[in-house]
């Protein structure tokens, strides 16, 4: 048996033993029994670490709802500080960030620091309880750029605070790409949208060709093989310039250093990533930040490797082998299954 914060006691499946002393306490246990069924399936499927992560600066109190409410749809990683929140967003892939009003109101410098400096990563304020003090902790959030505020004092509100983190996780600017994919490739075979997809929504650590076959499950040769003989760019470089868009699209949010997009997109150095840059753009990484945000260097991937080869991608089957080829190899088995036959007949005449 585990022991949540406020006496809410709970097992370690999240299960309801017994009922704290008050309404508002209960919030958080019976969303702890709600959310457990609701979540079971996906939660057992998915280890913590592969669920959105969300970055958080709560109250002892406000840390099992919040834990409870996003039970197989993100992973709260709570901080003790906004300087730690700050840290943690360098170092790591996140995809929003929830302050408390009863915590955060004190340290609004600090937050609109955090909001000036990751814009791209949004920002949630959770409203849990009501205090002389609260009023003004939210002017002073507003102030300090955050937009929206959640409030769970009601048990509806903490449906509502799920809802927008998981409608806020992510990157918008990942999103914005994929919407005009699916505009400039519209009607390509499925597998093919499957390889596009992957550029720019796969874990940073596909870095070249081979994990990116492996995680595709197609052997690298037979994928340079398939784009070769349609007439379109390697692999390799749709690739190489994708995680310059994601680089790209990292680089809007001010905080970031090289060093920091560097670590993300898992380049083993920043001098690694700077050649990189050098390799395919003729520049060095500053010049590429200043020069280029998320979707201008979204609309140079289009140019170069979208648009120009619109007719062979839409033909492309990178990921199956064509209809064709397999009844080729399939007559070709036949033939020589038959020529075996007959060798055999001869043979024994």
């Amino acid at each position: 048996m585990g022991k949540c914060a406020d006496d809410v006691c709970v097992t370690h499946r999240s299960r309801l033993i017994f009922p704290p002393a008050s309404w508002h306490d209960a919030v958080p246990a019976l969303l702890v029994f709600r959310c457990h069924q609701e979540g079971e399936m996906m939660s057992e499927l998915l280890p913590a670490r592969s669920l959105p992560p969300i970055i958080t600066f709560l109250t002892s109190k406000e840390r099992p709802g919040v834990d409870a409410v996003g039970e197989g749809y993100y992973h709260a990683v709570h901080k003790e500080s906004i300087d730690d929140v700050i840290r943690d967003v360098k170092s790591r892939h996140v995809h929003a960030i929830l302050v408390s009003v009863s915590c955060a109101g004190a340290h609004a410098a600090r937050v609109a620091t955090l909001v000036r400096e990751f814009p791209r990563i949004p920002a949630v304020a959770l409203l849990s309880e009501i205090e002389p003090k609260t009023p003004q902790a939210v002017l002073a959030l507003g102030h300090s750029g955050i937009r929206r505020i959640v409030d769970v004092r009601a048990v509806a509100g903490w449906k509502e605070l799920r809802g927008a983190l998981m409608a806020s996780a992510g990157n918008t600017g990942q999103r914005g790409v994929l919407g005009q994919l699916t505009v400039d490739l519209a009607g390509i075979p499925e597998d093919c949208w499957k390889f596009f997809e992957t550029l720019f929504d796969c874990s940073p650590r596909i870095g070249n060709v081979r994990t990116l076959c492996r995680h595709l499950d197609v052997h690298p040769s037979t994928m340079m093989s398939r784009f070769y003989r349609a007439g379109v760019p390697a692999p390799k470089r749709y690739l190489a310039m994708a995680r310059l868009v994601r680089a790209a699209l990292l680089f809007e949010n001010p905080g970031f250093s090289i060093a920091n997009v560097a670590n993300h997109l898992d380049y083993s150095s920043p001098q690694s990533f700077g050649r990189h840059v050098r390799s395919l753009l003729r520049m060095n990484a500053s010049e590429f930040r200043a020069r280029y945000d998320g979707m201008g260097m979204f609309e140079r991937f289009r140019s170069e490797l979208i648009l120009p080869y619109s007719r062979q991608l839409s033909e492309l089957r990178p990921l199956s082998t064509p209809l064709g080829w397999l009844r080729s190899a399939a007559a070709t088995r036949q033939l020589t299954l038959a020529d075996q036959a007959k060798l055999r007949r001869q043979q024994t005449g």
